[in-house]
This record gives C-alpha cells, sequence and structure tokens, in this order.
C-alpha cells in the first residue's frame, strides 16, 4: 500500500503536484458534502498539513487523492465537533460521519458530471462582483494559487488573500447553495461561468505555472463545455466557447518543438493538428452564428476556424480576420482584442500601418507580453533590427514559461 518513507522535499513536491492535478476535483467533492465553502478549503488544508507529515514516515499511500479526501472529511468532523455552535452542528457532524464510514475503504471516484460546475455557479452567484467570481473560481477550480491570481490581476498577494477569504464568508453567510440553478437564476451567472470556463481553458492552454502546457485543464473546461451545451442547448454564446476551445486546443501537438520552446502559428505543422477537433469547433461556431445572436465567443471561434481552414499560414484571409476583430473592438472593446486586429491588418496591410496603429494601445498593454511580441516581429518585418531585439528582451523577461522565453531566445540568437 505504501511506498517507503520520503524526504520532506520529495513530499511537499508531490503534493504541490497533487493539487495542481486534482485540487479543484477535491474540493468541489467537499463543498458537495459539507455545503460549507470555508469549512471545505480550511479542512483540505488541514489535511494537505498532515499528508506532509505521514507520508514523510510512512510513505505515499496506494493512491493520494484518496487519502487526502478521506483526511479532509475526518478533518471538518474534528473542527465541527470544536466549534462553539456544537449543538447546532449536530445534524451535520452526524451526515459527516456517515459519508466518512461509507467512504473510507473506497477510491475517490471522479466526481458527478457537473460537480464542478457546480462550483463554478457557486462561486460567480450575483452577489460576488465580477472580478472576485473569477479569482475565487480560479483558486478553488483551477487550484491556482493565490500569488498567482494576484499577479494575473496585478494585486497584491495579501490583498487578494483578504478578497478570497471574504468571498467564502459571504458565500457561507449567505447560504448560497451549491447547485446548478434553475432556468431563473441563468441569465445573471451564464457571462460569468463562460468567462471562468474560458479562463480554465486558458490557463491550460498557457499556464502560470512552470509547464507551458496543462493538457489536464484544457481537457476539463471542454469538458465543462459539454455539460454546458447539455444543460443549455441552442444558447449560441454557449456553443462559440465550446467551438472555440475545441479549435484551439486541436493545434496543441504542433505548439512546441522538440526542445520545448513555443512554436508560432506561422511556423505550426498543420499535418499534426487534430481535424476531428476542428471539423467538430467548425461546424459548432458555425450552427451558433445562424441563431443570429453573435457574440464574443462566436466571433473569436469564427476566427479560429479562419485559421484552421487555411492550408498555409501565408494562405489565410487575414482580410476577414481583420474585419472580424473591428466588430469584436465595437461589441466589447477590448485592447488584446484590438491588437489581435493589428496583427492580421500587419498581414493585409503590411508591418508599417500596423505599427502605426500599435503606439495607440501601448500604455495600456505595457506589462502584456504578448505586445512586445508582435512589437518585435512587426519591428523585424521592417529591418528595424536593434529595435525588434529590445522589444524580443522586453517580451522574454515578461514571460511566464521557459517554453515562452525558450522562443525569445532563439528570436534573439537569429
Amino acid at each position: 500500500m505504501h511506498q517507503g518513507s520520503k524526504d520532506a522535499a520529495s513530499v511537499a513536491g508531490t503534493i504541490d503536484a497533487l493539487m495542481r492535478r486534482d485540487g479543484g476535483r477535491l474540493l468541489s467533492n467537499l463543498v458537495g458534502t459539507i455545503r460549507d465553502f470555508q469549512l471545505a478549503e480550511d479542512s483540505l488544508q488541514d489535511a494537505l498539513e498532515s499528508a506532509l507529515v505521514h507520508w514523510q514516515r510512512n510513505g505515499l499511500p496506494h493512491s493520494p487523492p484518496a487519502w487526502i479526501m478521506q483526511a479532509a472529511r475526518r478533518k471538518a468532523i474534528d473542527r465541527l465537533r470544536r466549534a462553539a455552535n456544537f449543538r447546532e452542528k449536530s445534524a451535520q457532524i452526524a451526515h459527516m460521519i456517515e459519508t466518512e464510514n461509507q467512504a473510507a475503504e473506497t477510491e475517490v471516484a471522479a466526481p458527478i458530471a457537473d460537480e464542478r460546475l457546480k462550483l463554478i455557479f457557486t462561486c460567480c452567484h450575483p452577489a460576488l462582483d465580477q472580478k472576485t467570481r473569477v479569482a475565487l473560481t480560479l483558486r478553488s477550480v483551477c487550484g491556482l494559487r493565490t500569488e498567482e491570481i494576484a499577479d494575473a490581476f496585478l494585486d497584491g498577494h495579501d490583498a487578494m488573500a483578504q478578497r478570497l477569504v471574504r468571498a467564502r464568508h459571504k458565500i457561507t453567510a449567505a447560504g448560497i447553495p451549491f447547485e446548478v440553478p434553475g432556468p431563473e437564476g441563468w441569465n445573471e451567472r451564464l457571462e460569468s461561468v463562460l468567462a471562468v470556463i474560458y479562463l480554465i481553458f486558458n490557463e491550460g492552454y498557457a499556464s502560470s505555472g512552470g509547464q507551458h502546457i496543462r493538457v489536464d485543464l484544457c481537457s476539463e473546461a471542454i469538458r465543462l463545455g459539454r455539460i454546458l451545451n447539455e444543460l443549455r442547448p441552442k444558447e449560441p454564446e454557449v456553443e462559440g466557447l465550446l467551438a472555440l476551445m475545441l479549435l484551439h486546443h486541436a493545434r496543441r501537438a504542433a505548439r512546441l518543438d522538440s526542445e520545448g520552446a513555443v512554436v508560432s502559428l506561422e511556423d505550426q505543422d498543420r499535418s499534426l493538428w487534430n481535424r476531428g477537433e476542428i471539423a467538430e469547433g467548425g461546424s459548432m461556431v458555425e450552427l451558433a452564428l445562424k441563431r443570429g445572436r453573435p457574440g464574443p465567443y462566436q466571433l473569436q471561434a469564427a476566427v479560429v476556424a479562419i485559421h484552421a481552414d487555411a492550408p498555409s499560414f501565408e494562405e489565410t484571409d487575414w482580410e476577414e480576420i481583420a474585419l472580424l476583430y473591428g466588430v469584436l473592438c465595437r461589441m466589447s472593446p477590448n485592447p488584446v482584442f484590438e491588437l489581435n486586429r493589428i496583427v492580421a491588418i500587419s498581414y493585409h496591410e503590411g508591418p508599417a500601418p500596423a505599427l502605426a496603429r500599435l503606439a495607440h494601445i501601448a500604455p495600456i498593454l505595457i506589462q502584456y507580453q504578448p505586445f512586445h511580441a508582435v512589437q518585435a516581429d512587426l519591428l523585424e518585418r521592417l529591418g528595424r533590427r536593434a529595435e525588434a531585439e529590445h522589444a524580443y528582451r522586453l517580451a522574454h523577461d515578461l514571460s511566464r514559461t521557459e517554453a515562452e522565453r525558450l522562443f525569445f531566445r532563439k528570436k534573439l540568437s537569429l
């Protein structure tokens, strides 16, 4: 059952990897069982601390996730017993003990199909502001560390920690249910739910951790998108998001070279793209657009579909892509959409007019790595190598993964 004693660093690394892979699943199951967001997270943390001690002494258990889940349930019971309002908690304790006894000798099975979706809907309750919804979901469902989320929002680490604590307390105090709401509750949450599912996908597509691509998170986001599409059929933005994720995910096998460096779209081997996912995503976005209610996810999916259908980078319909990003910018003003429009313009009209447009968004995106990457590419295409190298260095220094940094080092050594 056990693999022998382990040193502290090895066990800590195992726990960190486990939480990145299974943390969201474990917390979803605990919240579903305990019905108390803060208690679930506190008990999970208690279990991780116990694992650090026990696994060093006894070695790794046969199923680390099952060990953590069982320990977390026991820690929750202990916390409830120590609570000042013990009598009021007696029914909850009895339920927890019954659940713990039933699960004591079993593995942690995969959660019911919408277990994580329930947690996302809980995090996306309208009682929480948009920023808090997103941050809480990234922490709870993706398992990102508080520091990583704070950096993504350009917030202080302590401020983000306090925001997350307040959100959990609010969920508990307000009695926000752990459930997918009925039709009457969809409209006020759907936009946030779509946003956080796409953020889960993006964290997998370009991870903030050391690993550039996390296929597990991309696949999980697509799975959630499929469930959402079943729960809300004929909803064009749900279809658009699912199509967008499928079309991006179809290129995963071509995104890194043999040395682990990012491969630009221009240089990707298109024979490695997954044509089945491209066909499914293309059909889905076409169906969504025919419903006559275009939205940002549908339009972004349409852009990626154009890339997927092009025989080569040079034969891409850049004019159509520039037009779609123009519509996106008017529909949902966003400097990143404008940056992507400028890239399309550079291939349709040329790098000089694109570079002139870039100056208008420079102050907003000065800390955004892709801005400097685009600037470097435009300068290099204009023959301004020294300026391009400066922009490449800025992009390198703002990169989050070694795969990105290696890409820019290769650009600088050309």
